[in-house]
Protein backbone atom coordinates (compact mmCIF):
# COMPACT_ATOMS: atom_id res chain seq x y z
CA UNK A 1 0.00 0.00 0.00
CA UNK A 2 1.15 3.66 -0.57
CA UNK A 3 -0.14 6.62 1.35
CA UNK A 4 0.69 9.70 -0.52
CA UNK A 5 0.06 12.73 2.52
CA UNK A 6 1.44 16.02 2.44
CA UNK A 7 4.49 17.02 4.31
CA UNK A 8 3.58 20.53 5.79
CA UNK A 9 6.82 23.42 6.73
CA UNK A 10 6.85 24.79 9.75
CA UNK A 11 5.11 28.07 8.11
CA UNK A 12 1.98 26.06 6.78
CA UNK A 13 3.01 25.58 3.27
CA UNK A 14 2.22 22.21 1.97
CA UNK A 15 5.89 20.61 0.41
CA UNK A 16 6.05 17.55 -1.81
CA UNK A 17 4.09 14.60 -1.01
CA UNK A 18 5.53 12.12 0.71
CA UNK A 19 4.79 8.78 -0.12
CA UNK A 20 4.44 6.27 2.58
CA UNK A 21 4.85 2.16 1.39
CA UNK A 22 4.06 -0.72 3.87
CA UNK A 23 3.07 -3.98 3.52
CA UNK A 24 1.20 -6.04 5.93
CA UNK A 25 2.99 -7.21 9.26
CA UNK A 26 1.83 -9.80 11.67
CA UNK A 27 -0.13 -6.84 14.09
CA UNK A 28 -0.60 -4.42 11.71
CA UNK A 29 -2.14 -3.84 8.31
CA UNK A 30 -0.54 -1.80 5.62
CA UNK A 31 -3.82 0.15 6.18
CA UNK A 32 -3.63 0.53 9.92
CA UNK A 33 0.23 1.46 9.71
CA UNK A 34 -0.57 4.17 7.43
CA UNK A 35 -3.29 5.84 9.47
CA UNK A 36 -0.28 5.37 12.86
CA UNK A 37 1.91 7.11 10.11
CA UNK A 38 -0.04 9.90 9.80
CA UNK A 39 -0.78 10.26 13.80
CA UNK A 40 2.64 10.96 14.44
CA UNK A 41 3.36 13.33 11.96
CA UNK A 42 0.37 14.98 13.52
CA UNK A 43 2.27 14.73 16.81
CA UNK A 44 5.61 15.84 15.26
CA UNK A 45 3.73 18.87 13.98
CA UNK A 46 1.67 19.78 17.35
CA UNK A 47 4.87 19.62 19.29
CA UNK A 48 6.43 21.76 17.19
CA UNK A 49 8.33 19.60 14.84
CA UNK A 50 8.55 19.70 11.17
CA UNK A 51 8.04 16.58 10.13
CA UNK A 52 9.87 17.09 6.76
CA UNK A 53 13.04 18.03 7.86
CA UNK A 54 15.90 15.46 7.71
CA UNK A 55 16.24 13.43 10.62
CA UNK A 56 12.82 12.86 11.10
CA UNK A 57 10.55 13.07 7.66
CA UNK A 58 11.07 9.05 7.87
CA UNK A 59 10.20 9.12 11.70
CA UNK A 60 6.37 8.37 11.23
CA UNK A 61 6.78 5.09 8.76
CA UNK A 62 9.76 3.67 11.24
CA UNK A 63 7.26 4.08 14.15
CA UNK A 64 4.23 2.62 12.07
CA UNK A 65 6.45 -0.34 11.10
CA UNK A 66 8.22 -1.19 14.80
CA UNK A 67 4.73 -1.42 16.31
CA UNK A 68 4.98 -5.21 14.24
CA UNK A 69 7.69 -6.00 16.65
CA UNK A 70 6.98 -4.16 19.86
CA UNK A 71 3.40 -5.98 20.27
CA UNK A 72 3.97 -9.09 18.39
CA UNK A 73 2.73 -10.87 21.54
CA UNK A 74 -1.09 -10.55 20.41
CA UNK A 75 -0.64 -12.64 17.17
CA UNK A 76 1.78 -14.91 18.80
CA UNK A 77 0.02 -18.44 17.91
CA UNK A 78 0.77 -20.71 21.41
CA UNK A 79 0.60 -23.92 19.36
CA UNK A 80 3.37 -23.16 16.64
CA UNK A 81 5.56 -21.42 20.13
CA UNK A 82 5.53 -24.59 21.74
CA UNK A 83 5.86 -27.11 19.02
CA UNK A 84 5.31 -29.64 20.47
CA UNK A 85 7.63 -29.53 23.25
CA UNK A 86 6.01 -31.06 26.19
CA UNK A 87 7.51 -34.35 27.23
CA UNK A 88 6.49 -36.98 29.82
CA UNK A 89 9.78 -37.17 32.19
CA UNK A 90 10.07 -38.76 35.87
CA UNK A 91 10.85 -35.67 37.49
CA UNK A 92 8.77 -34.45 40.46
CA UNK A 93 10.82 -32.09 41.95
CA UNK A 94 11.13 -28.00 41.48
CA UNK A 95 11.96 -26.66 37.67
CA UNK A 96 13.09 -23.03 37.80
CA UNK A 97 13.97 -20.28 34.82
CA UNK A 98 15.63 -17.27 36.05
CA UNK A 99 16.54 -14.05 35.04
CA UNK A 100 14.30 -13.97 32.07
CA UNK A 101 15.37 -11.17 29.94
CA UNK A 102 11.75 -9.24 28.71
CA UNK A 103 10.70 -5.82 27.45
CA UNK A 104 7.08 -4.58 27.48
CA UNK A 105 4.58 -1.63 26.75
CA UNK A 106 2.88 0.35 29.39
CA UNK A 107 -0.55 0.52 28.31
CA UNK A 108 -1.46 3.78 30.34
CA UNK A 109 1.22 5.78 28.82
CA UNK A 110 2.97 3.66 25.24
CA UNK A 111 6.51 3.71 27.50
CA UNK A 112 8.00 1.01 27.85
CA UNK A 113 8.92 -1.31 31.04
CA UNK A 114 11.35 -3.78 30.80
CA UNK A 115 13.52 -5.94 33.57
CA UNK A 116 13.49 -10.01 34.21
CA UNK A 117 11.10 -12.66 35.10
CA UNK A 118 11.77 -15.98 37.03
CA UNK A 119 9.48 -19.02 36.59
CA UNK A 120 9.05 -21.73 38.28
CA UNK A 121 6.97 -24.90 38.30
CA UNK A 122 6.61 -28.38 40.37
CA UNK A 123 5.95 -31.33 37.69
CA UNK A 124 2.94 -33.41 37.82
CA UNK A 125 4.13 -36.10 34.64
CA UNK A 126 5.19 -33.53 32.02
CA UNK A 127 7.83 -30.81 31.36
CA UNK A 128 7.90 -28.29 28.73
CA UNK A 129 11.31 -27.26 26.67
CA UNK A 130 13.62 -25.02 28.32
CA UNK A 131 13.56 -22.46 25.53
CA UNK A 132 9.96 -22.50 25.81
CA UNK A 133 9.06 -20.76 28.90
CA UNK A 134 11.58 -17.29 27.79
CA UNK A 135 9.18 -17.44 24.89
CA UNK A 136 5.76 -17.55 26.81
CA UNK A 137 7.24 -14.78 28.87
CA UNK A 138 7.60 -12.91 25.39
CA UNK A 139 4.39 -13.88 24.30
CA UNK A 140 2.75 -11.88 26.97
CA UNK A 141 5.31 -9.21 27.51
CA UNK A 142 5.22 -8.20 23.79
CA UNK A 143 2.12 -6.35 24.20
CA UNK A 144 0.37 -3.26 26.06
CA UNK A 145 0.62 -4.25 29.35
CA UNK A 146 0.72 -3.92 33.15
CA UNK A 147 2.92 -5.63 34.81
CA UNK A 148 0.64 -7.39 37.11
CA UNK A 149 -1.68 -8.66 34.51
CA UNK A 150 1.32 -10.00 32.54
CA UNK A 151 2.35 -11.69 35.76
CA UNK A 152 -0.83 -13.53 36.19
CA UNK A 153 -1.07 -14.11 32.80
CA UNK A 154 2.19 -16.06 32.55
CA UNK A 155 1.72 -18.10 35.50
CA UNK A 156 -2.56 -19.31 34.61
CA UNK A 157 -1.26 -20.13 30.68
CA UNK A 158 1.84 -22.28 31.95
CA UNK A 159 -0.71 -24.02 34.54
CA UNK A 160 -3.19 -24.65 32.05
CA UNK A 161 -0.83 -26.00 29.70
CA UNK A 162 1.12 -28.83 32.04
CA UNK A 163 -1.39 -29.05 35.02
CA UNK A 164 1.86 -28.93 37.49
CA UNK A 165 1.26 -29.28 41.33
CA UNK A 166 2.18 -25.37 41.65
CA UNK A 167 3.27 -22.44 39.39
CA UNK A 168 5.42 -19.75 40.40
CA UNK A 169 5.81 -16.41 38.63
CA UNK A 170 8.38 -13.37 39.88
CA UNK A 171 8.85 -10.37 37.88
CA UNK A 172 10.85 -7.21 38.54
CA UNK A 173 10.63 -4.51 36.12
CA UNK A 174 12.36 -0.49 35.76
CA UNK A 175 9.18 2.01 33.98
CA UNK A 176 9.94 4.39 32.21
CA UNK A 177 6.69 6.00 32.85
CA UNK A 178 7.75 6.61 36.26
CA UNK A 179 11.53 7.26 35.63
CA UNK A 180 10.97 9.98 32.64
CA UNK A 181 7.78 11.52 33.65
CA UNK A 182 5.28 11.97 37.06
CA UNK A 183 7.12 10.73 40.42
CA UNK A 184 10.54 10.76 37.97
CA UNK A 185 12.61 8.08 40.09
CA UNK A 186 14.79 6.71 37.96
CA UNK A 187 15.88 3.36 39.83
CA UNK A 188 12.47 2.62 41.67
CA UNK A 189 11.17 -0.86 40.61
CA UNK A 190 8.66 -3.20 40.87
CA UNK A 191 8.29 -6.54 41.99
CA UNK A 192 5.22 -8.68 41.25
CA UNK A 193 4.58 -12.54 41.90
CA UNK A 194 2.03 -14.91 41.02
CA UNK A 195 1.80 -18.13 43.08
CA UNK A 196 -0.28 -21.22 42.24
CA UNK A 197 -0.26 -24.71 43.46
CA UNK A 198 2.23 -26.12 45.92
CA UNK A 199 3.71 -22.41 45.89
CA UNK A 200 1.05 -20.98 47.60
CA UNK A 201 -0.31 -23.65 49.66
CA UNK A 202 3.17 -24.17 51.38
CA UNK A 203 5.65 -21.57 52.53
CA UNK A 204 8.69 -24.39 52.60
CA UNK A 205 7.87 -24.59 48.67
CA UNK A 206 7.62 -20.97 47.86
CA UNK A 207 10.63 -20.35 50.38
CA UNK A 208 12.89 -22.74 47.86
CA UNK A 209 11.48 -20.95 44.87
CA UNK A 210 12.91 -17.32 46.08
CA UNK A 211 16.13 -18.79 47.24
CA UNK A 212 16.62 -20.05 43.64
CA UNK A 213 15.91 -16.67 42.44
CA UNK A 214 17.46 -14.77 45.20
CA UNK A 215 20.98 -15.21 43.33
CA UNK A 216 22.04 -14.81 39.25
CA UNK A 217 22.54 -12.49 37.12
CA UNK A 218 23.41 -8.56 38.31
CA UNK A 219 20.59 -6.11 39.69
CA UNK A 220 18.95 -4.42 37.10
CA UNK A 221 19.81 -0.88 36.70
Amino acid sequence: MIDEKPAKSRDGLETKPEKLQFEDGPVLSAECKGVVAGAISTILDAVGEDPSRDGIASTPSRVARMYDELLSGYTTDPVELLNNALFEVEYDEMVVVKDIDFYSMCEHHMLPFYGRASVGYLPEDKVIGLSKIPRLVDMFARRLQVQERMTQQIASFLEELIAPRGVAVVVEATHLCAAMRGVKKHHTRMVTSAMLGAFRENPSTRSEFMMHIGTGADPLM
